[in-house]
């Protein structure tokens, strides 16, 4: 398939006269093989909170843009993250995750301390040259923030806090590295990972799909939407917490106290982070693609450490979990639907609204960079 780049004209007109992105973006695995290259093997990608390997031996392993990685606390506290692969054959070395001492192939059975140094590699003595002391598994960029982690595949390049500066600046107060997992949520959807950052950015839809739902207390201003570089903003509105009431069943996080009941934020940062700030509780959304139609999408719903205490905590808890599933839902059937159309020979992107601000930023910054034009590539 080819692709030219006068699709993207109309897109990067002025917003008022702007038309949506070519359905193919979604729907082309040889655009998701771009993504991949530009997006996911180069920029600092989220993979999870530090409270989920919090002793000594914890480990968590997962594939990312199918590749195999491994997290693992070691005896002195530091993480480490590492490919999830047997030096000898490639094999991998640990799955889900658990607490030990040693990593061992289970083909082979070379083995690995938590820093990924090579302990043991039976019968190969007399390998010429071989010697297990200098062999360690190939790491990955790893760094830390605000009890977030990241990873970067690329060797060298900016630092995660270079990528993350601005939604550092603008929400270091939702104070995330005081707070707890208490949700996580994990699903698969039939779309493109795309629609589903895309959909949480766009209020457009707000009062119309979720009029029922979180659309009953949803109110924002368009001189509120903060547009980052590359494609990334930082939103401020008003809304509910995630219960069918609008209401908190737990107090307001300390550190906010001071703020309107009604108190809402979202931030995004290429390729696929978002996050969300409610009076009592922050959130972060990722979407991994799975395919050009499919997406691995997870939920991580953290709550400040005191309500973890409560008695009754995870009933209320359950609340928040049942009502976002409900909004899930509302949403997973518009963007499966919209899925479909971006496959169809005669879809034709349409204007935009000019309340698609967010959009119309985020997908500039993405044609910028996985269909640059001549000037830009320069």
């Amino acid at each position: 398939m080819t692709f030219d780049n006068k699709d993207f004209d109309l897109l990067r007109k002025d917003l008022e006269h702007a038309s949506h992105a070519p359905g193919y973006i979604y729907s082309s695995p040889e655009v998701l093989k771009r993504e991949i290259e530009e997006y996911f093997m180069r920029d600092w990608l989220y993979v999870g909170r530090v409270e989920e390997i919090p002793n000594p031996g914890d480990y968590l392993a997962m594939r990312i843009v199918d590749e195999p990685i491994l997290l693992a606390r070691a005896a002195d506290g530091t993480i480490g993250a590492f490919y999830n692969m047997c030096l000898h054959r490639g094999v991998e070395i640990a799955q889900g995750s658990g607490n030990t001492r040693t990593f061992k192939c289970p083909y082979h059975g070379w083995a690995y301390d938590l820093k990924g140094n090579l302990r043991g590699a039976a019968h190969m003595e007399d390998a010429a040259g071989f010697t297990p002391r200098n062999c360690k598994l190939r790491e990955v960029r790893f760094d830390t923030w605000k009890g977030n982690m990241f990873v970067s595949f690329a060797k060298e390049g900016p630092g995660l806090l270079e990528q993350i500066g601005a939604l550092d600046q603008d929400f270091a107060f939702l104070q995330m590295e005081n707070c707890r997992l208490g949700n996580k949520v994990v699903m698969e959807l039939g779309c493109n990972w795309k629609l589903v950052h895309e959909n949480v950015m766009d209020f457009y839809h707000v009062p119309v799909l979720h009029a029922k739902t979180l659309g009953t207390y949803f109110e924002w201003k368009d001189e509120d939407v903060k547009l980052n570089a590359n494609g990334g903003m930082s939103i401020w509105y008003e809304n509910g917490t995630q219960t069918p009431d609008g209401k908190t069943l737990f107090a307001r996080m300390p550190w906010l106290k001071d703020r309107d009941p009604t108190f809402a934020c979202t931030g995004f940062m290429p390729p696929n982070f978002s996050l969300f700030g409610r009076i009592d509780n922050a959130r972060v959304v990722v979407a991994w693609p799975i395919s050009e139609s499919r997406s691995l999408v997870i939920f991580y719903q953290l709550f400040p450490e005191e309500v973890f205490a409560m008695p009754d905590f995870t009933e209320r808890l359950e609340v928040y979990r049942e009502y976002s599933k409900v909004v899930i839902g509302e949403d997973q059937s518009m963007i499966e639907s919209m899925q479909k159309a971006m496959g169809s020979r005669n879809f034709v992107p349409g204007r935009m609204c000019t309340q698609e601000k967010p959009l119309h930023h985020f997908l500039n910054g993405y044609a910028r960079r996985i269909f640059p034009i001549h000037e830009e590539r320069a």
